[in-house]
């Protein structure tokens, strides 16, 4: 059984039709990549996971339980947390309690503390800007952020939307060698990226999104092999 499952799933934004039957599957212990073009319903199939969009039909289940009109905030307590596309962190706040809003739902938790030293042992520039306003930051720094507040939550599977976007290209390679170290640790990850380079690097499967359908599925060696992949996603 799959950790996470997404079957035939449908969703769209009024009249416009996002995903139009989107499968796929995320192994425990497992880096899947999604890759496509602008507009071909990645970030919309993470949402659609997390109960931000809600699915018109098909499903989404984690370790088999249907989770697709469970409420957004519950399906975090099932195991899944995301660090959405333009990572969101909260401006005004600091660091801190930036990380600690990830763990909200955690009452009571003792792990929460060994939590936080693992984010801040991931990523030593959070300990470091610890009281920094999250809005002062770099687009780098504020990725980190919006990964460590994820983990914080404690998930099973992370959902990364586009970590490499408009950040500096010697902090991107930081960010994926931080991803690796991160499902070393145990933690499965769905990963959307339009650097298919990095992502594919990472991965251990991948599927190619287009106009919103699955048009190619496979091992990360064999779709980085493939020429129309190579042509549209890799600059061949």
């Amino acid at each position: 059984m799959p950790l996470l499952e997404v079957k035939d799933v449908h969703a769209q934004y009024g009249a416009i039709k996002a995903l139009k039957g989107v499968s796929l599957t995320v192994e425990e212990g497992e880096v899947v990549t999604l890759i496509g073009s602008n507009g071909a319903g990645k970030s919309t199939t993470l949402r659609a996971i997390t109960g931000l969009t809600p699915a018109s039909s098909g499903s989404v289940l984690i370790e088999g339980e249907d989770i697709t009109r469970v409420p957004a905030h519950q399906i975090v307590e099932r195991g899944i947390a995301m660090s959405p596309e333009g990572r969101h962190c909260f401006p005004r706040m600091t660091v801190r309690e930036n990380l600690d809003l990830g763990a909200y739902r955690r009452r009571g938790d003792t792990a929460v503390a060994e939590d936080l030293e693992r984010v801040f042992e991931l990523f030593p520039r959070l300990k470091e800007r610890e009281k920094q306003k999250a809005g002062t930051m770099s687009g780098g720094e504020q990725q980190m952020l919006a990964m460590g507040r994820a983990l914080m939550a404690n998930p099973r599977v992370l959902l990364l939307d586009e970590p490499s976007m408009g950040i500096a290209p010697i902090l991107v390679q930081r960010i994926y060698e931080t991803i690796a170290e991160i499902n070393r640790g145990g933690v499965t990850i769905l990963l959307v990226e339009q650097n298919a380079n990095y992502a594919l690097d990472v991965s251990k499967r991948g599927y190619v999104l287009e106009t919103g359908r699955v048009v190619l599925e496979g091992a990360a060696d064999a779709l980085r092999t493939d020429p129309e992949v190579q042509r549209a996603y890799l600059g061949a």
